[in-house]
């Protein structure tokens, strides 16, 4: 019993350790993506805890499988002795609670306080506050009104799972094993749980394609392959220079022209023109630099592009470890969807479960092997997680927010929107279901479910005792849904994630359907992606910048926000005095600005 609490405390300690990371990153994550400008505590409180609630709950399956995987023993294929009917119950009641409890949490995030915080600043208006026409409590109210109205809608749909009937079990091959049985076995309020989390699941697989999809493929080749770095002070500096010449020769034009009978000639009316449109443009330059080495936006900010300059030469190490993750688990997905495909038990009726792996599998066989050493694979499963996850995120900062072809918001390093901040979070909660999915169903397919579970194939020696196989360790399985052994069902626990959406699927086959061909999307979108920025070359050209920044007047730091902070004078804040006045390579003018390219 002492082994089975410590082991089990381990567990949760290292997921509540985990938890705390996240809330560390979530507000990094908060802070350093929302504009400066634009900042709203309700907006950044809501934010904050809603990602933190949303890598709670994507990492509470590594703790899912670490479970129900400690009660068995891989070896001998039988249960621990701790691991009575009883004990292993209240495990899985514990986690079916902490499921619940998280998910709950997300949805109301998602119906109510999101929602709310968005209507909220929405109705922000400076000038009516001022002239007071509007207050905070009318602002409240009319906040509130729009964000009942949007839940109502939202419940409708979960009402529907009480009317409309599920699948049920009508006469499909297979449905008399026990662990389909299980999985039928549920009441209104479940069908009615399932039907609405299979409708969210499959709307945020329709996401997961897109964002994660192209995301995946982003993440590592950006890393490894990315434009020409800017120095921040060093581009500061140069522009500065530029722009005390530019002035220098509007002064001198004025003063040539000074008392002028006829006025500027023509010549001297153009170039000085000319002069102002580039002045213009090194305001901008100079200006967006400064932010860029966090002028005004605080010691955290400050911290933070300090550690990105330190760290920035690890990118291409971690871009190719990335890379080479990434084409693993794509090969993986693959080779789970072909063989779901060809070899489900139950095809389409049941959502394509699979039986047994019947291709070797390279990341589930990676799962399996590191399952030797404690906690190897729970650590692997949750880099796998965060993998998707910085995917999505990747995926949203990329696409950005749009309705079919038309850019919505755009999210992107300390210019993003409040709205925009909101409504990527609640885009993040549709896509980890999804992610959940992919990687329960098809990543890691068999793992996911039971784990590192075994059982013994070997009669017992007397009915009602466990199997032995101290001696024939050959007699030893891996356990799978489509084995019906007395053996199997008393030693093989599946895992609370895969046991609901599998339920899912088997109940509601459409949302089955669609998540699973949606997979092959996935796959196609990755490899499309990958190939074209694979053999796109990056570059980074001044004149484009300026003529976004003329567009948009953040324009530079949009473009190349993530090219500062590249250098050594970025971490030192000084410009060597060797290129101090040399704006070789940067262009200082509206028309002759040099292409920066690799």
């Amino acid at each position: 019993m002492k082994a089975d609490v410590l082991q089990t405390s381990l567990i949760w300690t290292a997921y509540g350790v985990a938890v705390v990371l996240v809330l560390l990153v979530a507000v990094i994550t908060t802070y350093t993506w929302q504009s400066p400008h634009e900042r709203s505590i309700v907006t950044n409180l809501v934010s904050t805890v809603s990602i933190t609630a949303l890598l709670a709950t994507v990492f509470l399956l590594p703790v899912d499988i670490a479970l129900v995987s400690s009660t068995g023993s891989v070896h001998l294929g039988a249960k621990k002795e701790w691991a009575t009917p009883e004990r292993v119950e209240g495990i899985l009641r514990t986690l079916e609670i902490v499921y619940y409890t998280l998910y709950s949490f997300d949805a109301l995030l998602c119906l109510i306080f999101i929602p709310f915080a968005y209507f909220w600043y929405e109705e922000h208006d400076e000038v009516e506050e001022e002239e007071g026409t509007t207050t905070k409590v009318t602002r409240f109210w009319h906040a509130l009104r729009y964000t009942l109205a949007f839940a109502f809608m939202v419940v409708i749909l979960f009402l529907i799972g009480f009317f409309v009937p599920a699948a049920g079990n009508s006469h499909r091959p297979h449905m008399d094993l026990d662990y389909f049985k299980r999985l039928l076995a549920a009441n209104n309020g479940e069908k009615a749980l399932t039907f609405g989390v299979g409708l969210l699941m499959t709307l945020g697989t329709l996401l997961y394609i897109l964002y994660t999809g192209a995301g995946m493929a982003l993440l590592p080749v950006s890393a490894i392959k990315s434009a020409p770095s800017i120095s921040a002070p060093q581009l500061s500096a140069t522009t500065a220079t530029a722009l005390e010449r530019n002035r220098e020769r509007q002064r001198q034009l004025e003063m040539r022209n000074t008392g002028r009978p006829g006025g500027m000639s023509s010549k001297d009316r153009r170039e000085l023109d000319a002069l102002l449109r580039e002045e213009r443009t090194l305001v901008r330059r100079q200006r967006l630099a400064a932010e860029a080495r966090g002028d005004g936006r605080g010691y955290i900010y400050w911290v933070w592009t300090k550690l990105e300059a330190v760290f920035r030469p690890l990118k291409l190490l971690g871009g190719i470890l990335l890379l080479l993750v990434a084409l693993v688990v794509w090969v993986s997905m693959l080779i789970t969807a072909i063989d779901k495909a060809a070899n489900s038990v139950c095809k389409q009726h049941c959502g394509y479960i699979l039986g047994h792996l019947n291709v070797f599998q390279p990341v589930n066989w990676i799962f399996v092997q590191a399952a030797k050493v404690f906690p190897v694979d729970y650590i692997l499963m949750a880099f796998i997680i965060l993998l998707f996850f910085s995917s999505s995120i990747t995926g949203l900062a990329s696409i950005g927010i749009r309705f079919l072809w038309v850019r919505i918001f755009q999210i992107r390093k300390g210019r993003t929107a409040p709205q925009a901040l909101l409504m990527a979070t609640i885009m993040l909660a549709l896509i980890i279901l999804a992610i959940n999915y992919a990687v329960a169903m098809l990543a890691a397919p068999q793992y996911a479910i039971y784990g590192t579970q075994t059982f013994c194939v070997n009669r017992p020696a007397l009915p009602g005792l466990q199997p032995d196989c101290r001696k024939l360790r050959e007699m030893v399985r891996p356990c799978s849904e489509v084995f019906s052994q007395p053996a199997a069902k008393d030693v093989c626990t599946p895992t609370v994630m895969s046991t609901f959406l599998n339920r899912v699927t088997l109940n509601w086959p459409v949302f089955g359907a669609i998540d699973f061909w949606a997979q092959f999307v996935f796959l196609g979108v990755f490899l499309i992606v990958f190939l074209t920025t694979l053999f796109r070359t990056p570059r980074l050209d001044m004149s484009e910048i300026d003529a976004a920044a003329d567009a948009e007047d953040e324009g530079l730091l949009a473009s190349t926000g993530r090219r500062f902070g590249a250098t050594w004078q970025d971490i030192t804040g000084r410009v060597n005095q060797g290129h101090g006045h040399s704006h070789e390579g940067y262009g200082t003018g509206t028309e002759g600005s040099s292409a920066l390219r690799v």
